[in-house]
């Protein structure tokens, strides 16, 4: 049971600096923090050293330790008290420095968090933002480098944001920070020095707004958070052996714009899906599925999708390669879907 989503687009002002993901999300984490002062940050490492990936350096010399609190090494007492303190009024931010932790505060987010707005009869509120990562190829081995946004996809009652560009981190974790319902944002690890426009002025990406990241007119291939930009280079592949690929980035799992993808699968008559999250139950059997009822009369080919290897992630690099969908491995499925082998 969703609350209401209050945060309405907001089209960004003129001036745009090319800044990196990780500075888009400290950049809009701060500007937040500026506007209200019920925001805070809570997690391991989230204060003196900005997280292990530095993403946010500075935040604490602002804000102060009230505001940028780091927390002991329990990510079930994070997650807790972040949902009690959004249920009395506050909008925490809740850092949970790998994905492969979410195990810990499973209770926490899919029992109490995405619940309590439907058991209180809509009396209470849970406006909590849990930032978390995923990816893997940053040679962390099989705890510290899985994709697991299925899982929270899964529970009704949360809303789940992958941004693949600055410019969507910024705006989403906007929109997020202000939404009412909890929120869990997954950032890829491998993404936060990716370089990208954003805009100097204030804006918002509502969410269950798909993005064109490319038109194209013989295949789709809706790909999300770092697979926007395996799927862009798999487009720039194709297109050299004459085969026109649209590349659909849903930005949000949940809600999910199936209006987009059924439609682009329409226009192109072919489709794949690509994930790095693992391929067995996971978000490329969804979304396949959303675009096979919809597009079914429109289809030449069967919907097919690409995830992560059905494996424990290796420590080995070579082996940690092969685990994930790469340019080329999408490219030769969307051109035997082609036809063009």
């Amino acid at each position: 049971m969703f609350m209401p989503n209050t945060v309405a687009e907001q089209k960004p002002s003129e001036g745009v600096r090319v800044i990196t993901l990780g500075q888009a999300i400290r950049e809009a984490l701060a500007e937040e923090m500026r506007r209200d002062l019920s925001i805070f940050i809570m997690g391991e490492d989230v204060a003196e050293a900005g997280t292990p990936f530095k993403v946010l350096s500075g935040l604490v010399e602002e804000f102060g330790t009230a505001r940028v609190i780091d927390s002991p090494i329990s990510e079930a007492g994070i997650t807790g008290i972040g949902v009690g303190s959004a249920m009395t009024g506050l909008r925490p931010v809740i850092d949970i420095m790998f994905g492969d932790f979410l195990g810990i505060a499973m209770d926490q987010l899919f029992n109490q968090a995405a619940k309590v707005h439907y058991m209180s009869g809509g009396k209470l509120k849970v406006p909590l933002l849990l930032r978390t990562t995923l990816g893997a190829t940053r040679r962390t081995a099989a705890q510290h480098s899985q994709s697991l946004h299925a899982w929270v996809s899964h529970i009704p009652g949360l809303k789940v944001v992958l941004p693949s560009t600055p410019y969507d981190a910024k705006g989403l974790l906007k929109t997020a920070i202000r939404d009412d319902n909890p929120v869990v944002f997954f950032e890829d690890k491998m993404m936060y020095q990716l370089k990208g426009p954003v805009p100097e002025g204030e804006y918002t990406i509502p969410f269950g707004v798909a993005d064109i990241k490319r038109i194209g007119t013989d295949i789709t291939i809706v790909a999300t958070s770092s697979m926007v930009q395996i799927a862009l280079a798999a487009a720039d592949i194709l297109a050299q052996i004459g085969i026109s690929a649209e590349v659909v980035d849903p930005r949000t799992t949940v809600p999910l714009d199936t209006a987009t993808l059924i439609a682009s699968a329409k226009k192109t008559s072919r489709a794949l899906v690509v994930d790095e999250g693992y391929e067995q139950y996971g978000v490329t059997a969804e979304i396949a599925s959303v675009i096979a009822d919809g597009a079914f009369y429109y289809l030449d080919a069967p919907v097919k999708r690409i995830g992560a290897m059905n494996v424990p992630v290796p420590f080995s690099p070579p082996l940690e390669d092969m685990t994930v969908p790469t340019a080329i491995s999408v490219a030769k499925v969307a051109q035997t879907l082609c036809g063009r082998v």
